[in-house]
């Protein structure tokens, strides 16, 4: 499977390389799938377009690596039914998808640490819980069908549930505690990488609205539906192809500066560590925690400095277990497990197509997270693999290969999977996270209203900013204000 990494056709080198000077029309900041898919579709409109990458690859939060012989996907990874602008890509790319292995009993967690096998989609809980589940999944779907994804901030009830935690939210509305860190475990742990405290009841009826439903989340047949044969990297990879000597890797952006133009445009000059680039507009395709690692002149507005300090990523340790078979399915299990008080709250089959070998992946989330640093290297791993053994049995504690993606020490992301607002802050600067700055525009899945945090919400948002630029390019600056 090391074929992935053969299609790398970008300007790659060291900082004492030399110095290119480029003239184009826009200059995308970031090549993952947003920035990629941008400046593929400018492109595809007749503009020129430069990107910038800090990395040494492609990809952004997607990384498909091979590891002592395992191809691992070490980011984003897996493709639901709704999201159809991924699936279009994946098409137009020719890449094909297999669904994740789910055949089988899946295991629950619940408060007393014991292991219980269930078929379907409900917990196998109490009477009282389950009703409980169920009343709070349905109040969490009804929001989001009525406030929706696209602008949160404008319903009435917005700022009622950005001033009060997720957390507080569900105990408000039931005092069954196992049905409330059960409905938690899907966006907190799961999803914002968060504790519940530390985010609104409103980010969580987004983060629910963007997949269609709060229902959608909890289904992890859909939301997991299928993955990429040969891994999701390849979506930036492929279109790094298309854009060959375009994108120019090991170029960290340091500097923006820009002026308004004679023509009522604006004239732009992004400096990075291996190129210049003079331009029109520009692309600011990186999560918002990294905006202020570029110097702006003139500096941002004073509303995009406060928003950008109420955005933050969360934190999850991605653990990848790679053994000889998959020995779960000998039991008649699935490979899937949950459980919101266990230090891994969900595990999966993440088995590669056609491979013979089973892989697990689990995740650990937040606070948990937090506690797993403060071990060393193997007393970690020690922990977490018990962690596992508890869903599956005492063969998860031997793996083949190990590995942990620790996204939260990237340099160039710094958590993961998206940013979200703190307490408050999205009613309060959402309207204004798309507003460009002069000729600075911003375009990456955490911005995104459906698909939000998804590689698909990344290529919804790179083409409607593509097609925002395209737009005001062609025709004159003037008239497009008006």
């Amino acid at each position: 499977m090391n074929d992935i990494h053969l299609v790398v056709p970008v300007t790659r080198g060291r900082r004492e390389d030399i110095m290119l000077n480029l003239n184009r029309d826009v200059v995308v900041v970031g090549a993952g799938p947003s920035g990629l898919t941008a400046a593929r579709e400018l492109k595809k409109s007749g503009l020129t377009v430069a990107v910038l990458e800090a990395r040494d690859r492609v990809g952004g939060r997607t990384w498909t690596d091979t590891v002592d012989g395992a191809m691992l996907e070490i980011g984003g990874q897996w493709v639901s039914p709704d999201q159809t602008a991924l699936l279009e890509l994946l098409a137009e790319l020719n890449l094909e998808t297999y669904p994740r292995y789910r055949d089988g009993e899946s295991i629950y967690i619940g408060a007393d640490g014991s292991p219980v096998r269930y078929t379907g989609d409900t917990f196998p809980v109490d009477p009282d819980t389950a009703v409980e589940m169920d009343r709070l999944v349905t109040l969490l779907d009804g929001l989001a069908a009525e406030i929706g994804p696209t602008e949160p901030w404008a319903h009435p009830k917005a700022r009622e549930l950005d001033t009060i935690s997720f957390h507080h939210w569900l105990r408000q509305n039931s005092a069954n505690e196992e049905a409330c860190n059960n409905i938690g475990l899907f966006i907190a742990g799961g999803m914002l990488t968060k504790p519940a405290h530390a985010f609104s009841a409103l980010q969580a009826v987004l983060m629910a609205a963007s997949a269609g439903s709060f229902t959608h989340l909890t289904d992890e047949d859909f939301i997991l539906d299928r993955r990429v044969v040969g891994g999701m990297q390849q979506v930036s990879l492929l279109q790094a192809q298309e854009l060959g000597d375009d994108v120019v890797l090991d170029s960290p952006v340091r500097t923006i500066n820009w002026e308004p133009d004679a023509d009522g445009g604006h004239r732009v000059t992004v400096v990075s560590d291996r190129a210049t680039v003079n331009a029109r507009f520009v692309i600011m395709a990186v999560p918002p925690n990294l905006y202020s690692r570029v110097s702006f002149n003139p500096p941002l507005p004073r509303r995009q400095h406060q928003m950008h300090q109420h955005q933050s990523l969360g934190l999850v340790i991605k653990v990848h277990a790679v053994y000889s078979t998959p020995f779960w399915r000998d039991k008649g299990l699935s490979g899937t497990g949950f459980g919101a008080d266990a230090l891994v709250q969900e595990v999966y089959d993440n088995t590669n197509h056609a491979d013979p070998r089973g892989t697990l992946v689990g995740f650990v989330s937040d606070e948990k997270a937090d506690a797993m640093f403060e071990l060393s290297p193997e007393e970690r791993r020690k922990a977490i693999l018990e962690s596992i053994a508890g869903y599956l049995g005492d063969e998860a504690l031997t793996p083949e290969v190990y590995y942990e993606s620790d996204w939260g020490s990237e340099e160039w992301t710094r958590g993961a999977y998206a940013s979200s607002y703190d307490l408050g802050g999205l009613h309060r600067y959402g309207k204004d996270q798309h507003a460009p700055v002069g000729p600075i525009y911003w375009s990456s899945s955490d911005l995104a209203a459906e698909g939000y945090q998804h590689v698909d919400g990344a290529i919804r948002m790179g083409r409607l900013t593509a097609a925002r630029i395209a737009e005001v390019a062609k025709v004159p600056v003037a008239a497009a204000g008006k």
